[in-house]
């Protein structure tokens, strides 16, 4: 069968949802996938795969081995991706012997969508077990259960390392730097003997306890590429990752730089006064460059022939060493005498034991030039792609790294060997009747005693090159050297593009993707690779050693440090995520292990370490602004979980207090973006002050199944939109049989402990007098409920309308970030505030009104311009009505509006009120404009005003006294929500007091940018809904933006301190 039947005919499987299994053999006639490969796929539910000529496409995610894996799979409420088709599952027979859709735990269930180690199956969601089922039985063998999984085995391709190639040796090769052989013996000449050991010691501490936090960190999950930047960001989040890897990452192509350089110098030393090309320092240049273009080409070649060079250099430096021990135990020579050397003698060792610092030198200084040495412990953890098992590999080869290259400090140490002061001439011998005790060389017949009046050329104290002069072979010293520093600058020069490419793949800084592209079957960052070597070069022309060697030790100490917070951090956070495999760690010793690195590095250079830390915080706030749209789970969003808990907790102990009244809003929006003036305007309120939690009911017809899956999608989408529009708003949404029965489940249940609503905002019901009677009385009802539950309530009223879901649902072909630019800068780009009604099918006259009602509902999130907002304080609410627009005037967008008061006053004592509202608002602390005195609230309206009111009702009125009795009984049964002429009578007062007050505003407030009226109350089963309605409307009909406030009539505001 062709290439083409083959995958027919598996399409026509797959219609059917018939399970497959394929199996095709590399030495089969009509394979057409290289490779030996298995493959278990149930079509229908498994991810969408495609092999093509042996090349893997997975749609989700594009891989490569070691790409860091993405947890954020945008799952929504009902277990599965909005972007993923789920089509009818076949039920299979199981190992529970009958057909069931549900399925057996397994593995494939629990990968991310970019998994490269095996591909993601999609488990049954709970909907299907719960709601449908529909038998398509296929018998399937206990093996292959897992219908949903898509299992792939391919043998060679990528290269993996073990623990010993890929961990212990480039560990050691990379600990074992040019300070083991040129620095080492000065440390003790200059710390001696004990405390020598103390400075060795404390970098074993330091390293060790870091590595039993890394070790703990990296068995908490699958490890992969990216080495400190992926285990701290995955544990701290991309804040603190973003930062330190960007360091870590230049740190280490620093790094090489630094170890070409010494390895340049070691060159240029055995060359001089024979090959000199130029001068030192411009020799040290030119063959420091062509150094780091041989590395860069081994590294370019790949991982294998890059690990090959790390064996052939740990094989020289192996016997570079070996051959130092040796030479300890060969008899000395008389030149090696009269260079302080004398094989082992307790005399030379108790010399030596004690400290003589010298040149200014201390304790810290000492052990400052000596701990670089000891970095290198996350050399194997740089790879952790690379490797074959990262979370056994790591601990066990980083430990026993750092076992063995202590011992070999310690062993190689020479301070019980040789003297720290010798001269080096064979003359300066003990003449018989002469007396010597300067040094211990005095017991041996050689005395030193000149080194005290000029200084000498040899011993622990005078000669870098104490190691080559004892070792049995001193060329192989040399060539020690040599593989010290190239094995340090290879290994380095393959970290730092390793750490870079995660780094970018991650696209923390967008800026930086260019460097996220792999070459090659093992994905090698050719790009990062040039990008380091680039880096390498401008430090190598520096060609200074001590200009750049503590900023670096400084970079590789506060990645040791966020290690050790990162195991703290999450050991703290109690996740029951957190299940690290390696059981030997813990989190005060790796609080410890953060606290000791700080130390070290303030220790090692002072400014160097606060250089580091400006930079690192830098780079911190730099994400933190940018927010980057990553989800790894750290322990970071762990402690913030708990943090919250304990403070609800702490704050439900407490009981409330009228200074520490905030707003917390229930906000009956619907979808968010449909009503942005009313989420505006409560935003505005709650912003850093309380709680606001937009709300949506989906209202069940029948079936609410689709409702139900409708409610769980928008969840995480509407919550989404509301964070990438910086409103600080939780969103929520209930399935409900009405308006009001959802609304009321706010009501109740809404909030948790103190964070609990205690305020309803709701749009005005601008189209009551078209919707039916059902709907103005589940209206009206929020109303009363919300005064039952003693809320506070607020109703907007803008005249163009709050409801602009009908334009987005038109302009649902316009991208969104189109869309919201037009929604959420109107007026400063005519294309964009064009593009509304350009793409609707409709009027030039309603393209208008589109346009009007677009604009009006985006008033509020630009800058209020200078102007007043009016606050008609007509009825004692507890202050509510004066808080609110209080609040608004701190805001940064209503800063230039003024508070203009308005209060209800008798004609005889209007200065008294005024002067009594001024003491009050004074005593509150309020700053005012103005405050006006309404004396004439109760005269009667005007004719005109009288017949608008009177045309509003007309339609709801049962006008029963113009009518028969047995007439006006059945229009009274038939339409028991009609407004009787009874009932008009009882509250024409309170009629023609609305009627009365919209006039006045009309005079007073019509040019306010926003006005806050006292909004009037119906008694429950007195006043006609539709009375009340038309009460508000009359209310705030033709006025600007209006809000209705009506407190709880308890105190939000108070004069005492």
């Amino acid at each position: 069968m062709s290439v083409r039947g083959q995958f027919f005919f598996i399409h026509q499987l797959y219609k059917k949802n018939v399970v497959i299994y394929w199996l095709t053999n590399q030495n089969s006639s009509n394979a057409s996938l290289t490779g030996e490969q298995k493959v278990i796929c149930t079509f229908g539910e498994m991810e969408h795969y495609a092999s093509v000529r042996g090349e893997h496409v997975n749609p989700v995610f594009e891989a490569s081995k070691d790409d860091p894996p993405h947890y954020d799979d945008g799952f929504s409420g009902n277990g599965y991706s909005n972007a993923e088709h789920r089509d009818l599952r076949p039920s299979v027979v199981s190992a529970f012997g009958h057909n069931t859709l549900d399925r057996a735990p397994n593995i494939d269930f629990y990968r991310n969508a970019g998994s490269v180690s095996g591909h993601r199956a999609i488990r049954p969601s709970l909907q299907e077990l719960h709601d449908m089922f529909q038998k398509v039985s296929v018998n399937l063998s206990p093996a292959t259960e897992l219908g949903a999984s898509l299992l792939i085995t391919e043998k060679g391709g990528f290269v993996k390392f073990g623990w010993i190639k890929g961990v212990l040796v480039r560990c050691m090769l990379n600990i074992w730097g040019v300070m083991l052989f040129i620095r080492l013996s000065w440390v003790f000449g200059q710390a001696g003997a004990g405390l020598g050991v103390v400075i060795v010691l404390l970098s074993i501490v330091v390293t060790s306890v870091t590595c039993l936090s890394m070790s703990a960190i990296c068995t908490n999950g699958v490890v992969r590429g990216g080495g400190a930047y992926y285990l701290i960001s995955r544990s701290l989040g991309p804040e603190f990752g973003g930062s330190i890897g960007l360091i870590f990452a230049f740190a280490n192509a620093v790094a090489v730089a630094m170890y070409v350089v010494g390895f340049a110098e070691t060159v240029v030393d055995l060359l001089e006064n024979n090959a000199i090309m130029v001068d030192q320092q411009n020799d040290i240049r030119i063959v420091g460059c062509i150094t780091v273009v041989l590395l860069l080409g081994i590294s370019v070649a790949g991982m294998e022939w890059e690990a090959k060079a790390q064996i052939f250099l740990l094989i020289i430096l192996l016997v570079a060493i070996a051959n130092v021990f040796i030479g300890t135990v060969i008899p000395a020579t008389k030149d090696k005498n009269s260079k302080g050397f004398f094989n082992y003698h307790e005399s030379i060792i108790s010399e030596n034991f004690l400290p003589e610092f010298r040149d200014g030198e201390t304790f810290f200084s000492v052990f400052a030039i000596f701990f670089p040495a000891a970095t290198g412990i996350l050399a194997g953890a740089n790879i952790s792609g690379d490797l074959k098992d990262p979370q056994a590999a790591l601990p066990k080869g980083t430990l026993l790294a750092i076992f063995i290259t202590g011992i070999t400090y310690l062993g190689v140490a020479l301070s019980a060997t040789v003297v720290r002061d010798a001269t080096g001439n064979l003359n300066d011998t003990i003449v018989e009747g002469m007396s010597c005790n300067f040094s211990a060389a005095c017991d041996f017949g050689y005395d030193f005693s000149a080194c005290a009046t000029k200084k000498c050329s040899f011993g622990l104290m005078n000669n870098f090159q104490v190691m080559t002069m004892v070792s049995g072979f001193g060329p192989l010293i040399i060539a020690g050297t040599f593989s010290a520093t190239l094995s340090s600058a290879l290994a380095s020069l393959v970290s730092a593009p390793k750490v870079f490419q995660a780094l970018c793949k991650d696209n923390i800084y967008q800026g930086l993707k260019f460097f996220a592209k792999g070459h090659g079957k093992n994905n090698e960052p050719i790009r990062g690779y040039v990008l380091t070597f680039i880096i390498a070069v401008a430090f190598i022309l520096i060609a200074e050693l001590n200009t750049i060697a503590p900023i670096i030790s400084n970079f590789f100490l506060a990645s040791y440090a966020l290690i050790n917070f990162s195991c703290f951090h999450a050991s703290y956070a109690k996740s029951p995520g957190w299940r690290p495999a390696y059981k030997y760690y813990n989190m005060w010793l790796s609080l410890f292990g953060a606290l000791l690195c700080c130390v070290v590095m303030f220790v090692i250079n002072w400014w160097a370490a606060l250089l580091t830390y400006g930079i690192e915080l830098l780079l911190y706030i730099y994400v933190t602004v940018k927010k980057p749209d990553v989800n790894w789970g750290s322990s970071t969003q762990a402690v913030t979980f708990i943090s919250a808990v304990n403070n609800t907790l702490v704050l439900s102990g407490v009981d409330e207090h009228v200074k520490n009244f905030r707003p917390q809003c229930i906000v009956l929006t619907g979808a968010p973006k449909t009503r942005p003036a009313l989420l505006d305007l409560a935003h505005s309120l709650t912003k850093n002050y309380g709680l606001c939690i937009t709300c949506e009911i989906f209202i069940v017809r029948g079936s609410r199944t689709d409702k139900l899956q409708e409610l769980n999608t928008n969840l995480e989408s509407h919550q989404a939109w509301l964070r990438s529009n910086k409103r600080k708003a939780f969103y929520a949404a209930v399935a409900s049989d009405s308006l009001r029965n959802g609304s009321l489940s706010f009501l109740q249940a809404a909030g948790l402990g103190r964070l609990k609503p205690n305020t309803l905002m709701i749009g005005f019901k601008r189209d009551w007098r078209a919707a039916g009677a059902a709907a103005i009385q589940g209206y009206v009802g929020i109303l009363h409920d919300a005064f039952d539950f003693e809320y506070g309530t607020v109703v907007l009223r803008i005249s163009q309308g709050l409801d602009i879901s009908h334009v987005i649902k038109a302009n649902g072909k316009l991208t969104f970030s189109k869309y919201s630019k037009m929604l959420l800068v109107p007026g400063q780009n005519q294309d964009n505030r064009s593009a509304c009604p350009a793409t609707l099918p409709q009027s030039a006259e309603m393209a208008k009104v589109n346009q009007r009602l677009v604009d009006a509902s985006t008033q509020f999130q630009k800058k209020i311009g200078k102007g007043t907002i009016d606050v008609w304080w007509l009825f004692d609410d507890g202050g509510l009505t004066l808080l609110l627009p209080y609040i608004l005037t701190t805001r940064k967008k209503w800063k230039d509006c003024k508070l203009r008061v308005f209060i209800a006053g008798q004609p005889g004592r209007i200065q008294q009120d005024k002067e009594e509202m001024e003491s009050l608002l004074k005593k509150f602390r309020i700053k005012y404009a103005e405050i006006s005195v309404v004396s004439d609230v109760s005269v009667r309206p005007s004719s005109e005003s009288m017949k608008v009111f009177e045309d509003m009702i007309e339609p709801f009125r049962l006008h029963e006294g113009t009518k028969e009795m047995a007439q006006a009984e059945s229009l009274r049964k038939d339409s028991p929500w009609k407004i009787s002429d009874a009932e008009l009578e009882t509250f024409e007062e309170k009629t023609n007091l609305q009627i009365r007050l919209n006039e006045l505003l009309q005079e007073s407030s019509r040019a306010a940018k926003l006005i806050i009226v006292s909004m009037p109350i119906a008694r429950k089963e007195s006043v006609p809904d539709h009375l009340y309605m038309a009460w508000l409307d009359i209310l705030t009909k033709n006025l600007p933006p209006t809000l209705l406030i009506r407190g709880n009539h308890k105190s939000v505001l108070t004069f005492y301190s």
